[in-house]
């Protein structure tokens, strides 16, 4: 409708300049035989989104989030002097505090099931969504992938068949496309902004793992978080996610995360819990303009395989360090951030066509899309004990454990998962992420490893750890 209401009212628009140009080249009486070009309609001269907001709007929600945090009150509240000026808060004891938040989503499920950012979510303890027509619905967390910032919703109580959005095929927009963004912004209420794709494929945003977004100027302000950003027919082509301002409102330039990556996330948790994507098993660089030149190709472009782990699929497929992968199944690479992304969106199961480039021969290597594995088993442990890990939660690092993270995949070994606050590895400075390398004498590579070499008591230890790429070696007790 939008189209051919477009379509038609740019004609007439054309026409009524012709016809006015010609009268300014032919003063006085109108030329005879030219037909007078007046609007039949108020539809004819009106360029309107309403058909398509009318159609989309009802399966974009407001989500309300309801959050209990225990906050502390400071102990100078014990001093009666204090508390007769601000009462008897309950000096040095934990007091609830609620945290309220906002933000937007898609139905897109008829059945009630809503996508929407995960920081809208977050770990809330009660969640509404209330519907563009004003019913308000409880919500369950189906599942979150904090890699995506994507969280899963069902409705619950839902007794009828909701309107919900198709999801568009966001590989085929182009800047340039014209585009809705819905959402809630500063909880003012349902609210629809229009403007134009401005750029694809952004990779600077870092509010997740897979930095590939649309960039759009229609308005996104606070509030529209987890909010649609539709075509101008009506489908899905992002889930609105972040703004670049100063001020904290719109300044034209907003993100959405391509509805390719909503669709394979979906998928995920709704049937396995949780999102699970196509792994590689390879590393890469993104080839600048200085080693394009070294490399002899004509312009930068594509990603310098430099690391390729033993049985991956890149492996078995025949990938080596030193290729050079330039798309694939058609869509070309420019940057190693965007190899990541066509993976992630990439449904398993199946092959992926990768061409390469070899010592200047081009080649086409079938990668099969297979999730990372389990090997070895995690064995996620808590260590207990008058010991430098006493108090951490540790596991054994494989390639699935490491995509969870949003690592890269390296080598196998003990990461630490977790650390109890003062705790005897809290104490001491033992991290979320440090590999353990070793204690005293023993070389650890598995959480096995690990706990033989502190399972007795000693008065002194020698703890070595990788953090960041970085070994460290430090001596604790005597």
């Amino acid at each position: 409708m939008i189209a051919r209401l477009f379509k038609y009212g740019f004609g007439v628009a054309l026409g009524l300049l012709v016809a006015v140009a010609g009268a300014a080249d032919r003063p006085g009486i109108p030329e005879q035989g030219i037909p007078q070009l007046v609007p039949a309609s108020r539809e004819q001269v009106t360029l309107t989104f309403a058909p398509v907001v009318k159609q989309v709007a009802p399966a974009v929600v407001n989500i309300y989030t309801r959050k209990v945090v225990q906050s502390q009150v400071p102990a100078l509240f014990n001093d009666p002097f204090f508390r007769q000026f601000f009462g008897d808060p309950g000096g040095g004891q934990s007091r609830d505090q609620v945290q309220n938040s906002l933000g937007s989503g898609v139905i897109v499920r008829s059945s009630g099931v809503v996508i929407t950012n995960n920081h809208v979510v977050g770990n809330a303890d009660q969640i509404n969504v209330v519907l563009s027509d004003r019913r308000e619905f409880p919500a369950k967390i189906v599942g979150k992938d904090e890699r995506s910032d994507l969280a899963v919703l069902q409705l619950q109580g839902v007794n009828e068949a909701l309107p919900a959005i198709e999801l568009a095929e966001s590989d085929a927009v182009e800047v340039g496309d014209m585009v809705l963004a819905i959402g809630n912004p500063f909880g003012v209420g349902q609210t629809v902004t229009s403007g134009i794709v401005s750029a694809l494929a952004r990779s600077t945003v870092l509010v997740s793992d897979f930095r590939s977004f649309i960039q759009t100027d229609a308005a996104i302000n606070p509030g529209n978080s987890g909010g649609a950003l539709v075509t101008s027919d009506g489908r899905l082509i992002g889930i609105n996610t972040a703004i670049y301002s100063g001020n904290g409102g719109s300044v034209g330039i907003g993100f959405a995360i391509p509805a390719n990556m909503v669709r394979n996330v979906l998928a995920g948790i709704l049937k396995e819990g949780r999102a699970v994507r196509a792994w590689l098993g390879a590393t890469g660089k993104t080839i600048t303009a200085d080693l394009a030149k070294s490399l002899a190709l004509p312009r930068p472009s594509g990603v310098v395989v430099d690391r390729v782990v033993a049985s991956s699929p890149a492996a078995r497929a025949g990938l080596a360090v030193g290729d050079i992968v330039r798309s694939i199944n058609g869509h070309e690479i420019n940057d190693f951030e965007e190899l990541r992304y066509l993976l992630a969106t990439m449904p398993v199961g199946g092959k992926a066509a990768v061409d390469t480039l070899r010592n200047g021969t081009a080649r086409t290597l079938s990668v099969a899309l297979e999730p990372a594995p389990e090997t070895p088993l995690r064995k996620i442990t808590q260590l207990f004990g008058r010991q430098p890990f006493g108090g951490a939660y540790v596991a054994n690092l494989n390639p699935a454990l490491s995509e969870e993270m949003g690592l890269e995949f390296q080598e196998t070994g003990v990461i630490v998962l977790s650390v109890l606050p003062g705790s005897a590895a809290a104490n001491i400075g033992i991290r979320v992420g440090d590999m353990v390398l070793g204690v005293n004498d023993t070389m650890v590579k598995t959480v096995d490893d690990l706990i033989g070499a502190t399972a007795n008591p000693l008065p002194s230890w020698t703890v070595a750890i990788s953090r960041d790429g970085q070994a460290y070696q430090f001596r604790v007790g005597r």
